[in-house]
């Protein structure tokens, strides 16, 4: 079918608004995490709580850290532009870049400009300052986001499960090695998350009139079943930091290993449920933003 001018419209309203709930959600997080003593002491929680299994599983997770680099950004971009381009999508290739480009240097920008009020919970990392949004964490997110815009119908939803699960992972990972708080991935996400809104509204502006998309290449099922699972993630994570909350806040060093543990699992599952989420939301809409049919 034809997209007509109000299917359109609504579709750019439905990315603002996803644009401003995500850009709200990143400053209820930054909030939250950086200027409460409460946010601080739950991050400093969960980084301790890091400690455990750490020695089994700090190889792969120095391979899925490595594997994050300027170098390997430059490459996914290329490989990300390569695909929209033999599909003969210019404007797709541009957007998709921008979408990459523009989520990691805002993420870079705002850890410089943010600042980590100390509150004398986490005084051995006081001095690295600001960690929030995480860098990392940006660079998978980004290019997995980027890649469910390029890809054929026809594996865009592996490809969406795919690149949000090793964005999920490698989040989880700068946990695991003590590189970030559980914050500041998820505020990576939302970064990304906020971006990829504003490069859905970039591909509409340059969406030819006679574009038609087709109701078969909405990928509900799967946008629902990844929603899904990233708000079970989350409301677990809830779950297990408010049992974490009603503790007796103590210096994390001194806390017993059951405490950390669900301060750790109950981070990382919200880690991973966020990625999903972000995910899902742009699954739900990108068959109205690369429409099969360009015209």
């Amino acid at each position: 079918m034809r997209v007509r001018a109000t299917a359109r419209g609504w579709t750019a309203v439905w990315l603002v608004v996803l644009a401003l709930a995500q850009t709200a959600a990143f400053v209820v997080v930054w909030r939250g995490a950086l200027h409460t003593e409460l946010g601080q002491w739950v991050d400093t929680v969960a980084l301790t709580g890091n400690r455990i299994g750490q020695d089994t599983i700090a190889t792969p997770v120095d391979r899925i850290l490595n594997t994050m680099s300027a170098l390997s950004l430059l490459v996914a971009t290329a490989v990300i532009g390569f695909i929209a381009l033999i599909r003969r999508r210019v404007a797709l290739a541009i957007t998709a870049t921008l979408l990459i480009a523009g989520a990691n240097v805002t993420t870079q920008l705002l850890k410089h400009f943010l600042a980590r009020p100390e509150y004398g919970i986490d005084p051995d990392r006081a001095v690295a300052g600001n960690s929030l949004p995480s860098g990392h964490t940006a660079v998978a997110a980004s290019v997995a986001l980027a890649l469910i815009l390029v890809l054929p119908r026809t594996v865009r939803v592996l490809g969406a499960f795919v690149g949000a699960g090793y964005a999920a992972v490698a989040g989880v990972a700068t946990l695991s090695a003590g590189w970030h708080r559980p914050s500041d991935a998820i505020a990576a996400f939302l970064v990304v998350g906020a971006w990829a809104a504003l490069a859905g509204l970039m591909l509409l502006v340059t969406q030819r009139e006679q574009a038609q998309v087709e109701p078969a290449d909405a990928h509900r099922v799967a946008a629902v079943v990844l929603g899904v699972t990233g708000a079970l993630a989350v409301v677990s994570s809830a779950l297990a930091l408010s049992w974490l909350v009603d503790l007796p806040r103590v210096d994390p060093d001194q806390m017993g290993r059951r405490s950390l543990f669900v301060g750790y699992a109950g981070s990382a599952a919200g880690i991973a449920g966020t990625m999903a989420i972000v995910a899902a939301l742009l699954l739900a809409v990108v068959h109205r933003l690369v429409p099969r049919i360009k015209g």
